[in-house]
């Protein structure tokens, strides 16, 4: 989604166990392991599955999530989503939540899991879980999700950023509650760089090294700028497409730069992923890198401001992605409480206060009003208010390659402008 891939550790967490007060979250444990039999270190953390409840006893609702959400002990963020769903089942006495961890992507993971248990265990399934954009997307085509549409009116609330209501529908149907965004943004060195460089022309006047993963196979710095220009994406038709003229002005940009020594032929053409490019942001004397908000809030340090990335016209515009909390579970008691428990866990409040302990963008204008840190908020809410979702998995796959290439073409000076975007948008021409 990230586009990056979030790993932490596990949080394994017992919650109350008196029915007279608040009946117990049952503990987070770990998804099955990818073998048949777990090695005996991974089967101390596997606990069975809560029993299915009677038509007499408490409901079992079970929710999903990957790692990240809950990780150590001593994470903040993680400790609020705990207190979260405790609050939750102090309000429904009749719930007992069984929360289960999966890996974010392979076998095993999240959509893995889902596929799997949908074919063979449906009783398994979950009733509400974690999914970022890209999976959404492929869950829903699979037919594995159930829109909330009819069920909720949340997103008629008119305090959501545009993004994240981007984030919750597929097509014209509701498929998830937003609750954590990210987008890319500026990072720049205050004492190389005194004011934002909004615009193209300021990042080439400015002659300070900007680096961005330009090896990446993603190509998401070239898409910003190639849509921020205008450049379209997709034909009447609704198949991939690019604009040679749109794209040949973002390469001359590059070809500019490289020029003035903003863009560096010999770094960005080994730069692949972001980690890469905040290791070289610290050994050399880059003023400025295209990065994640969510990588800025983890390494913030003294020195280091963010804006939005630089554009053509100097007009605030970045691309996002972020993470939804949708429905899986057919069961129709569960179902009205899974709806529930999802607005619970994105209303503003404590969106405010998880948003900010987890680093993550906000999907609500009141959750970043209500963080401690009033001095991001200016910058954080034109981020936000500017964001636009990174376009579907699919037409995504089909834009990357011709993008990326086109950028090392002109970067190492092997190809002028014209004809490397000219090249870009022929190998994605219908015959």
């Amino acid at each position: 989604m990230k586009p990056g891939s979030l790993a932490r550790s596990l949080l394994a967490a017992l919650f109350l166990l008196s029915a007279c007060s608040s009946p117990p979250v049952a503990p987070i444990t770990p998804g099955p392991a990818p073998t048949s039999t777990p090695a005996p270190s991974q089967a101390a953390l596997i606990t069975p599955e809560a029993p299915t409840p009677t038509s007499e006893g408490p409901l079992n609702l079970r929710v999903w999530l990957p790692p990240f959400l809950a990780a150590s002990e001593d994470d903040a963020a993680a400790n609020l989503l705990r207190s979260r769903l405790e609050e939750f089942q102090t309000r429904n006495p009749n719930v007992i939540i069984e929360t289960r961890l999966k890996a974010e992507t392979g076998p095993g993971g999240l959509l893995d899991s889902l596929v799997t248990s949908n074919a063979a265990a449906p009783a398994a399934l979950p009733d509400l879980i974690a999914l970022p954009r890209d999976l959404l997307e492929a869950a829903t085509l699979k037919g594995l999700l159930l829109p909330f549409d009819s069920l909720t009116a949340s997103l008629s609330d008119p305090d959501w950023y545009p993004y994240a209501l981007e984030l919750a529908y597929i097509q014209d149907d509701i498929y998830g509650l937003p609750f954590m965004g990210d987008a890319l943004v500026q990072v720049y060195q205050t004492d190389q760089i005194t004011q934002t460089l909004k615009s193209w022309s300021s990042v080439i006047e400015a002659g300070k090294p900007l680096l961005f993963p330009a090896a990446s196979e993603q190509a998401y710095f070239t898409l910003l700028q190639y849509m921020s220009s205008g450049g379209i994406i997709q034909d009447q038709q609704g198949r991939p497409t690019l604009n040679s003229v749109d794209l040949t002005e973002v390469l001359t940009f590059y070809q500019s730069a490289v020029q003035a020594g903003s863009m560096s032929e010999a770094v960005l053409t080994q730069l692949q992923t972001d980690a890469q490019v905040w290791e070289a942001f610290k050994q050399t004397e880059s003023g400025q890198i295209s990065t994640w908000a969510s990588s800025y809030l983890h390494n913030r340090s003294e020195g280091l401001a963010v804006t939005p990335p630089p554009t053509f016209d100097g007009k605030p515009y970045t691309l996002a992605t972020g993470w939804v909390w949708a429905l899986v579970g057919r069961d129709e008691p569960k179902r009205r409480l899974a709806v529930d428990l999802a607005e619970y866990l994105t209303e503003s409040q404590f969106l405010a206060a998880w948003s900010q302990a987890a680093g993550y963008l906000p999907t609500r204008p009141s959750a970043l009003a209500g963080w401690s840190d009033a001095s991001l908020q200016p910058v954080l809410a034109e981020i936000a208010g500017s964001a636009h979702l990174l376009p579907s998995t699919d037409v995504r796959s089909s834009l990357q390659a011709p993008l990326g290439q086109a950028a090392i073409a002109v970067i190492k000076g092997q190809s002028d402008p014209i004809s490397a975007a000219q090249a870009a948008a022929a190998s994605l021409a219908v015959p």
